[in-house]
C-alpha cells in the first residue's frame, strides 16, 4: 500500500551535482525516519544519509559536507542533494522510509534505485 519512486540519477562529471528525488505514495499517515543508501558494484550497501521526521540528520563520513538530505512532508517526498561528486560516489542509490499507514501498519519501504555515475 506504500510505494517509493526514485528519480534524478544520471551521468555527471567529477565535481558536478545531482539531486535525487523519492516520491512516496499510498495510504500514508506518517513518514518517520527516511534515508538514502547506496551500493556500488562488488560493494556492500551502505547508509549515505538519514533524516528523522523532526529534521535530525546524520551522514556517512565519506559524504559529509557534500551531500544534504531534504524532505518535503507535505508532498511526501525526500531528496538527496549531491554536490562535489567524486568517482567513488558512483553507485545505485536507494531511498528508504519507515512509514506508518493510515491503518496504523508500520512498513519499511524501499525505492527501486537510481543509478548515479560520476566520471573522472
Amino acid at each position: 500500500q506504500v510505494q517509493l519512486v526514485e528519480s534524478g540519477g544520471g551521468l555527471v562529471q567529477a565535481g558536478g551535482s545531482l539531486r535525487l528525488s523519492c516520491a512516496a505514495s499510498g495510504n500514508i499517515f506518517l513518514i518517520n525516519d527516511m534515508a538514502w543508501y547506496r551500493q556500488a558494484p562488488g560493494n556492500q550497501r551502505e547508509l549515505v544519509a538519514r533524516m528523522t521526521n523532526g529534521g535530525s540528520t546524520n551522514y556517512a563520513d565519506s559524504v559529509k559536507g557534500r551531500f544534504t538530505i531534504l524532505r518535503d512532508n507535505g508532498k511526501n517526498t525526500g531528496y538527496l542533494q549531491m554536490n562535489s561528486l567524486k568517482p567513488e560516489d558512483t553507485a545505485v542509490y536507494y531511498c528508504n522510509a519507515a512509514v506508518l499507514t493510515i491503518t496504523m501498519n508500520a512498513l519499511n519501504a524501499w525505492g527501486q534505485g537510481t543509478l548515479v555515475t560520476v566520471s573522472s
